[in-house]
């Protein structure tokens, strides 16, 4: 199977929300974001330690266009439908084409946080890897401290299968941290 050569929608709706591959000319309004959620970001997300610029988050925002369309990373970033407005930032990573499975990850802008957004986000890209991508496997991983990631997956069905104990540095590199490791397969 070449990977390259899959056909699938590039963007979904949910409720609310407009979910799409990343695009040029998407960086400012991500960076946007970040800085106003670097205080929260920083204790989960390694790329928060140190307030992008414009500049490195629309360059990133290219790179993970690039990733998308080559198959080799999915990310998919969420727009209120109404405004237009950018919420969240997630996506389908660390691929297996051949299973095929795939990890959710997820960001809320601070200022959406609450909202159910993420929830939102992270149920919408779960139907669109079982319908679209004929995913067997969807795994969702997160510290076992952050409270609030855990509960997304809780909250759509997702198995605790468990939790690996000392499983990374923590971001300030003080301790070693415990990784939850949720997933829902397919029964088709």
């Amino acid at each position: 199977m070449k990977p390259m050569l899959l056909n699938f929608p590039q963007e979904f709706e949910t409720e609310r929300l407009l979910i799409r591959l990343p695009k040029p000319g998407d960086g400012k309004a991500v960076n946007e974001a970040i800085k106003e959620s670097i205080n929260e970001l920083k204790a989960w997300m390694p790329f928060a330690h140190k307030e992008p610029t414009e500049e490195e988050t629309e360059i990133n925002i290219r790179n993970s266009y690039i990733k998308f369309l080559k198959r080799e990373d999915l990310r998919l970033l969420a727009f209120l439908k109404e405004t237009g407005e950018f919420v969240c930032s997630s996506g389908l990573h660390r691929i297996d084409w051949e299973v095929p499975k795939f990890e959710i990850g997820y960001w809320v802008d601070t200022r959406h946080r609450g909202k159910g957004y993420t929830t939102e986000v992270v149920e919408g890209i779960t139907k669109f890897a079982f319908k679209e991508l004929k995913a067997r496997r969807l795994e969702i991983r997160c510290d076992s401290k952050n409270l609030k990631s855990r509960a997304i997956p809780e909250r759509l069905g997702y198995i605790l299968e468990g939790i690996l104990r000392n499983d990374e540095l923590s971001l300030d590199g003080k301790e070693l941290t415990d990784t939850c490791v949720f997933s829902r397969i397919s029964l088709d």
